[in-house]
């Protein structure tokens, strides 16, 4: 089976979950390995197979790679601990829409706000999808009951993770979303800014349904950054305020971003899921 194939210009295209599930021959990494030395070894196999794979077209799946063997990662950690929230992998903007976790009611404030927005301003209230969605557990056992490890790392079961957010869609009261995350495997500029700025607008998205359904101190919505490796400038650049609560003295300012974690094994992968979920 190739996970290369070729293009209708005839560029050469990696097959991104063939391509891993091949190269590891089903297994799970190690949980001590470094996921960005194994992305490395990932990529001279692929050349090795054919040399005319571009470099962006590798860049092009790094992404989902990471983001796949943190979903294992965090999976096996809530199955084995029975009161840790869950995160769930999300599809980008252009496949689903990220307020439509969130029930019938609270997803028509959220349209409302969209359409009132244009409607007044002539912006766009445009967001991006987070990586991961952060499930309050009661919720997730309604639905999954007692999931099972993930113990092979094979199509079907990249494809179950990508798909177990479909679940709760439509689905969520205002305490079931506990949070997000964003993942990254490296940090440039653009990106930086990226972040902080789809948490600050998921926060605000939050606050305006606190308001509209007027909940008195609610335990809050938490946005994380996972990439594999974060420099003193990249803490520093995702230490900006989420613009909406600066804009009354009422409130006290809140970060966009409230932590980033340097994840480059699924060792620190637990370890992370540990203190957030």
């Amino acid at each position: 089976m190739s996970y290369i194939r070729t293009l209708k210009n005839g560029k050469p295209q990696v097959i991104k979950d063939k391509a891993i599930c091949l190269i590891l021959k089903n297994q799970i990494p190690n949980y001590e390995e470094l996921i960005s030395a194994l992305i490395n070894r990932l990529d001279k196999e692929i050349l090795l197979k054919d040399a005319k794979v571009s470099k962006g077209a590798l860049s092009n799946v790094h992404g989902d790679w990471y983001e796949w063997l943190l979903a294992i990662a965090g999976w096996n950690y809530c199955v084995e601990n029975l009161d840790a929230n869950v995160p769930l992998l999300l599809p980008n903007v252009n496949r689903y829409d990220v307020a439509s976790l969130y029930n019938t009611k609270l997803y028509d404030f959220i349209l409302d706000l969209r359409r009132k927005v244009e409607g007044v301003s002539k912006v766009k209230l445009i967001t991006s999808n987070p990586d991961f969605v952060i499930i309050n557990r009661k919720s997730f056992d309604k639905e999954f009951g007692n999931p099972k490890r993930i113990k092979k790392l094979t199509i079907e079961n990249l494809s179950f993770l990508n798909e177990a957010y479909k679940t709760f869609t439509y689905k969520c009261n205002f305490e079931e979303i506990e949070g997000y995350i964003a993942v990254k495997t490296s940090l440039r500029p653009d990106r930086r800014l990226q972040i902080p700025h789809e948490g600050s607008l998921m926060k605000a998205i939050y606050t305006h349904i606190q308001t509209r359904e007027w909940i008195i101190n609610p335990k809050g919505l938490k946005y994380y950054a996972f990439s594999t490796k974060i420099s003193e400038a990249d803490r520093n650049a995702l230490k900006t305020v989420a613009t909406h609560s600066i804009t009354t003295v009422s409130s006290l300012p809140q970060a966009a971003v409230d932590e980033v974690f340097e994840v480059n094994s699924l060792r620190q992968a637990e370890q992370v899921f540990q203190s957030i979920l």
